[in-house]
C-alpha cells in the first residue's frame, strides 16, 4: 500500500496504547532503586562501562533527532545501558503549541518503543507554560521514577517561575516516587521537597564527566 512506502511518523513500525486528547503513547512506570551517574547521548557510543550508566538527552535536539528518524538503528547500543531517559525534545514557550505537542508525542513514542525492546526507560518530564498542562503530562506514569532538568531555566525571573510552577504541577499530577534531577536544584524545591519526611525522593545526578574529574583528583 502507498502509506507503507512512507515513514508514516513511525506508525509503520509500531502503534501503542494512547493517553489523553492527543493520543500520547502511555509509558509504563519504572522504579530506580540506586542513583547512578548519567551520560549524555552524545558520549554514549564511546562509554566504557555502559551497564553502570544511564543515558540522558538534555542536549540540543539536533544531537538526537536521528533516533526518531531511525529508531531501529539505536536499540542495540542503548540497550547496553543501565537505563535510558526519554529524549528531551524541546518545548520552548515560543514554539507553536502544535510543535510542542508533536515533540511530546515523539518523546513518548520512543520511550514506549524502547520499553517494548526490554530497556529500563525513565520518563523525562518537561513542560512550557501553564497552557501546556492540558497535555504535557499525558502518557507519564503515576508513581514512577522520572527525570527533569533545570538547565537553562533559572536565567531570569519568568523562566524560573515557569519551571517551579511546572515542577509543582508535575508532583500534583503524576506523584513521582523519585525525581532524578539534572542541573542545579533551586532552593525553593529544596525547601519544599528535600526534607527527611518528604514523600518524594529527589536525587541530584552527577554528570559523568564531573565524576571522572573527581576520580582523577582522588576524590571519593
Amino acid at each position: 500500500m502507498e502509506w507503507n512506502k512512507r515513514q508514516c511518523e513511525n506508525l509503520d513500525k509500531a502503534d501503542f496504547l494512547r493517553a489523553g486528547r492527543y493520543g500520547i503513547p502511555q509509558m509504563a512506570p519504572v522504579k530506580l532503586e540506586e542513583p547512578v551517574s548519567m551520560i549524555g547521548f552524545n558520549f554514549a557510543k564511546r562509554a566504557a562501562h555502559p551497564e553502570t550508566l544511564g543515558v540522558h538527552f538534555f542536549l540540543k535536539d539536533y544531537q538526537f533527532t536521528r533516533l526518531w528518524d531511525h529508531p531501529e538503528m539505536y536499540t542495540d547500543m542503548l540497550g547496553r545501558f543501565l537505563f535510558v531517559c526519554t529524549p528531551d525534545f524541546s518545548m520552548y514557550t515560543d514554539y507553536p503549541p502544535a510543535v510542542q505537542i508533536y515533540n511530546h508525542y515523539r518523546k513518548h513514542w520512543l520511550g514506549v518503543y524502547w520499553q517494548q525492546h526490554g530497556m529500563t526507560v525513565i520518563p523525562t518530564v518537561s513542560w512550557s507554560d501553564e497552557q501546556s498542562y492540558d497535555w504535557c503530562f499525558d502518557g507519564d506514569p503515576v508513581g514512577s521514577t522520572v527525570a527533569v532538568s533545570s538547565v537553562g531555566t533559572q536565567m531570569n525571573a519568568e523562566t524560573k517561575r515557569l519551571f517551579l510552577q511546572g515542577f509543582d504541577e508535575m508532583i500534583r499530577r503524576i506523584r513521582p516516587e523519585t525525581v532524578l534531577f539534572h542541573g542545579d536544584i533551586p532552593e525553593e524545591i529544596r525547601a519544599k521537597y528535600c526534607s527527611e519526611d518528604a514523600e518524594i525522593h529527589i536525587v541530584p545526578i552527577e554528570a559523568y564527566q564531573a565524576r571522572l574529574r573527581n576520580i582523577k583528583k582522588g576524590d571519593p
